[in-house]
């Protein structure tokens, strides 16, 4: 936590914790209790951190869903150029509800339904990480059915 300067996201001044100079209390009184308090500045000024050392590298980065699927985080996210990571069809819409298109997405996790492969085709993700030879064997079946090709 900052020590009350006001160019830090997260400050304390006049005894009160403040967000992007904020007082907590006036968005708890706005947004009820409990309630997480995020950042926009932080988490701009890291995505960009990390996207300038990693700048001679052929990389994109992409946010794991799992870490936190919050829409107004993925929607900064998002304008900011990142893909995103998801393990289940649940996180999958909330990436396609947050305006990220099929080739901004990843998708991993273990234990993958039918519907599951069936959804991220359908959206055409960018990449599905199969775990099993019998899951690849699903998918292309999927994709078949579907006349597309799994990524």
């Amino acid at each position: 936590m900052g020590k009350g300067v006001l160019n830090e996201p997260f400050s304390a001044r006049d005894g009160a914790f403040r967000c992007e100079d904020v007082p907590a209390e006036a968005i708890a009184l706005a947004a009820g209790t409990p309630a997480f308090i995020y950042s926009a500045s932080e988490i701009r000024d890291r995505y960009r951190r990390l996207t300038t050392a990693l700048k001679d590298c052929p990389v994109r980065v992409h946010y794991s869903l799992k870490a936190n699927a919050n829409r107004a985080i993925l929607a900064l996210l998002r304008e900011l150029g990142s893909g995103v990571d998801v393990v289940s069809g649940g996180e999958l819409a909330r990436a396609l509800a947050a305006g990220f298109r099929g080739s901004d997405i990843v998708q991993g996790g273990v234990g993958k339904t039918a519907t599951e492969l069936r959804e991220a085709v359908q959206a055409g993700v960018k990449l599905i990480n199969v775990e099993s030879r019998d899951e690849l064997v699903l998918l292309d079946s999927i994709a078949r059915e579907l006349g597309a090709v799994a990524p």
